[in-house]
Order: C-alpha cells, then sequence, then structure tokens
C-alpha cells in the first residue's frame, strides 16, 4: 500500500541481516521490499532512478544530497521511475534550476515511490560493501520489526530472478522516424532510451524488439546491425532469450551488447556469469581498454558479471576491457567477427562521456559488412 507521505514522518529501513536504519520519510508512503544496493554517483539522479535496470532495487546514494536541482523532461531513461525505494542522506524537497519541470519530491510521490532520508548512507554503504547485497524492506507505515522481518522472509533472491519482462515493451516500434540510415534492431532488455538516441545521433533507424522477440522476425525486418540492450535481473535465468542471441551471433550480422545484453551475448558462446558481492553502480569507474592501451572512466550499473575463468577457457572469445577497480571482465569480442560488447554504459547517461566511441566502432562495423554483402 502507497500513496503521498506527510512531511517530516518517520520511516524504517530493515536489511536482511537485522541492521536497523531510522529517518524520515520522502516521496510516497508505504511499504516497499528489494535488493539494496548503492551507487557512487554525485550527480544524474533523475536518469540514474528512470533506468530499468534497477528494477526491483532498492537504492542508497552515496552523494550526500538529493534533490537539489529537481528533474527535468530531457533526463528520463524510461517511461518512469524504476527503483524499488530510496535511501538518501540529505534530502531537498525544493528545487533551484533553470529549464527544471518540478521537484523529485512531486515525481516520486507520482510514481508511488517509498524513500528514507536522515540516513547516515556512509555506514550503511560500508556496511554493503563488507556484507554484500542483500535484500531490504523500507517502511513509512509499519515499524514492529518481527513483522517487518516476516515479510522481508518472503522477497527472492536476485540470483535466479528473470526480469526484463517486467519492464520492456510488449511489440515492436520505431523508435523515431526513419531518415534511410543503417537499420539498428534493438532489442529491449530493459532499454535506456538513450543508447537509441546515441544510434540515431550516429545515422541509424532503429526499431526496438520486446525482450522475448524471436531471431527470425528481428532478421525478417532486414536489420544491418543488432543491439541488445541492458535490462535488470539474473542473465542465466533467461534461457530462451540466450538461444535467440545465439541465433543472432550466428546470422553474421554486426552485433553490439550493453550490460545485460554483455552478459546474455556471452551466455550464448559458452561463457558463464557469477552473482557479484555488491556490483558497480556509479559514474566513475576505471575501465582500460586491452586493445588501445587506454583508460577510460565509465557508467557502470551491474550485479552480475561474466566469468573470468570461463572466458580465459574459450580461445574463440578475446577480452577487450578490464575494471581496474577489481579486474572484472569489461569487455569482449569475438575474434575474426563483428560482435563484441561491454559491461558498463557507453551512453553515460549520466555519466562520462569517455566510451561512448564504441557506438562508432559499431557504425563502423555495420558499414563494412555493408561494403562485404554488396
Amino acid at each position: 500500500m502507497q500513496g503521498l507521505r506527510q512531511l517530516d514522518s518517520p520511516a524504517i529501513l530493515l536489511l536482511e541481516d537485522g541492521t536497523v536504519f531510522q529517518g524520515k520519510a520522502l516521496g510516497a508512503g508505504g511499504t516497499t521490499v528489494g535488493e539494496i544496493a548503492f551507487n557512487t554517483g554525485m550527480y544524474g539522479y533523475q536518469e540514474i532512478f528512470t533506468d530499468p535496470s534497477y528494477h526491483r532495487q532498492m537504492l542508497v546514494m552515496a552523494t550526500a544530497h538529493v534533490g537539489n536541482y529537481g528533474v527535468h523532461n530531457d533526463e528520463v531513461e524510461s517511461d518512469g521511475v524504476k527503483i524499488a525505494g530510496v535511501v538518501v542522506r540529505n534530502f531537498s524537497s525544493v528545487a533551484s534550476r533553470v529549464g527544471g519541470s518540478g521537484t523529485l519530491q512531486d515525481e516520486l510521490e507520482k510514481s508511488g515511490t517509498v524513500g528514507i532520508s536522515d540516513v547516515d548512507t556512509r555506514a550503511l554503504v560500508r556496511h554493503i560493501r563488507e556484507n554484500g547485497a542483500m535484500n531490504a524492506i523500507l517502511s513509512t507505515e509499519q515499524f514492529d520489526i518481527d513483522k517487518l522481518k516476516s515479510k522481508l522472509a518472503q522477497v527472492p533472491s536476485m540470483d535466479g530472478l528473470a526480469l526484463s519482462n517486467e519492464v520492456s515493451v510488449s511489440e515492436a516500434y520505431d523508435f523515431s522516424d526513419f531518415t534511410d540510415g543503417h537499420r539498428v534492431a534493438l532489442l529491449d532488455l530493459g532499454l535506456k532510451r538513450s543508447i537509441a538516441t546515441c544510434l540515431i545521433s550516429r545515422g541509424c533507424d532503429v526499431r526496438v524488439f520486446p525482450w522475448d522477440a524471436k531471431s527470425e522476425d528481428i532478421l525478417d525486418w532486414g536489420p544491418e546491425g543488432v543491439m541488445l540492450s541492458n535490462g535488470p535481473g539474473d542473465p542465466s535465468a533467461m534461457p530462451k532469450v540466450i538461444e535467440e542471441v545465439k541465433k543472432l551471433v550466428e546470422s553474421g550480422l554486426p552485433v553490439f551488447g550493453i550490460c545485460l545484453g554483455h552478459q546474455l551475448l556471452s551466455l550464448s558462446q559458452g561463457l558463464q556469469t557469477e552473482k557479484m558481492f555488491n556490483g558497480h553502480r556509479g559514474v566513475n569507474h576505471p575501465v582500460k581498454n586491452l586493445i588501445t592501451g587506454t583508460c577510460e572512466i565509465t557508467s557502470q550499473n551491474h550485479g552480475f558479471v561474466v566469468s573470468h575463468s570461463s572466458l580465459e577457457a574459450n580461445p574463440e572469445i578475446e577480452l577487450t576491457h578490464i575494471h581496474l577497480n577489481d579486474d572484472t571482465v569489461a569487455g569482449i569480442r569475438l575474434k575474426g567477427r563483428h560482435v563484441f560488447s561491454v559491461q558498463y554504459h557507453p551512453e553515460a547517461s549520466a555519466g562520462p562521456h569517455d566510451s561512448r566511441y564504441l557506438f562508432d566502432d559499431f557504425v563502423e562495423m555495420i558499414v563494412e559488412s555493408k561494403k562485404v554483402t554488396a
């Protein structure tokens, strides 16, 4: 049950391991559950909150102040707020910004998103870092710990959950008017709109397909390249999608995967994925391009990763990017083919634009492929 909150009313956050944080309500009133995670970005909360990859996740913002610059119509990545709940240190229910379209408080109330402020988020982030990902329950209406624990015990782990069906479109559509550009089929696994925008700005005509689209239906449209989007959930719990991705790769078309798309592409080629201890989420993650030797600051949001050992055992796949904080797999490509993927977000909304060259690489692959088939 969710509704409009009472200003300065109490709120409580209970973690799966029994840790409790007290605070004040923000957003809508009610009770919400989800896997708790933290984002280290200092800006871009609207793009973050509307990212479908955060579906069923309760998000802790590591930056101390949230809401100050309100919301803007041009900074929405989907059809609305996708996070299960939000935890902040200091929250501003008023906004100061030229061209803004309202306050974050109004946006969270409208979407029914429950939140809590006045939490020691530094202590909470450290707790998650040390103890790993876990479920949590947040409430502005129920403060009985035993009752909250009982409800929280019924929440399934993110490990094993396939969630793209809950955030993807149900029917294919054209993202914008076509301009006789490169035809790109974009598989919506939990799509951020900026991905399609980056393709369009590079002369592509984009048709978005639902998460469960059959490869033959995608190929019947006559695409010249295939894009696999980001999205939520456990990639290994999507065997039917993995099989369709394998068929798309076998078609010979250029294929580019991002985040969940990267993981599904990897699984389709015999690699394995694994749940991370606490994931990567933020706009300041360092990645090294092993092909060029250059480093880039990236935007990331994932709780699963491609297994290093399974990649090393496959001589047909090359490691192209590596995360410099923990040496996890950040990018791969199939040797001798126009097929590659990255674990991070090159569209970078919000985030730095160091990695947008990857869209240029994809378009160049399409051009090269068209020359060969001409």
